[in-house]
């Protein structure tokens, strides 16, 4: 079995378009035609250089992947990196992809970027599990309004 994690933008749309549909359906949520295409040529145009990703393939098979968008701080010289999205398909899962996945940002992110940082359900008790063993919790809680 070979692991590999690559830029999101060496697969096809084809390859990541389940993958999105399926953490789209876990989060309960759907989007547009058009903004999945919309979303995907954002992750993939290396000259949006503040939305990038990468995908995780099992030989040769993408089974998952990260979205990560980079962005200023008033408080840090470097910018932040936030992890928006990452899944892996429920086939491959409890086999320590999500890790490679978060472990491979950090490594990609050192040095350019002050941290890397994401939000999960309360409810998603799972991912936690992983995610207390690899980063801190910050104790703040988000608020949003949609506009």
């Amino acid at each position: 079995m070979k692991i590999q994690i690559i830029a999101l933008e060496e697969i096809n749309f084809e390859q990541w378009l389940p993958l999105w549909q399926g953490y789209l359906t876990f989060y309960k949520s759907q989007l547009s035609d058009e903004q999945i295409r919309l979303t995907w040529k954002r992750i993939t145009n290396p000259e949006q250089a503040d939305m990038f990703g990468y995908a995780i393939q099992i030989d040769g098979n993408a089974v998952g992947f990260v979205h990560l968008i980079s962005h200023m701080s008033m408080w840090t010289n470097l910018p932040y990196c936030y992890l928006q999205d990452l899944y892996v398909d429920e086939a491959f899962r409890n086999q320590g992809l999500a890790r490679k996945l978060i472990e491979h940002c950090y490594q990609v992110c050192t040095g350019k970027f002050d941290r890397v940082y994401w939000l999960t359900q309360e409810s998603n008790h799972t991912a936690q599990q992983l995610y207390d063993r690899i980063a801190s919790k910050t104790g703040f809680i988000q608020y949003k309004q949609s506009l």
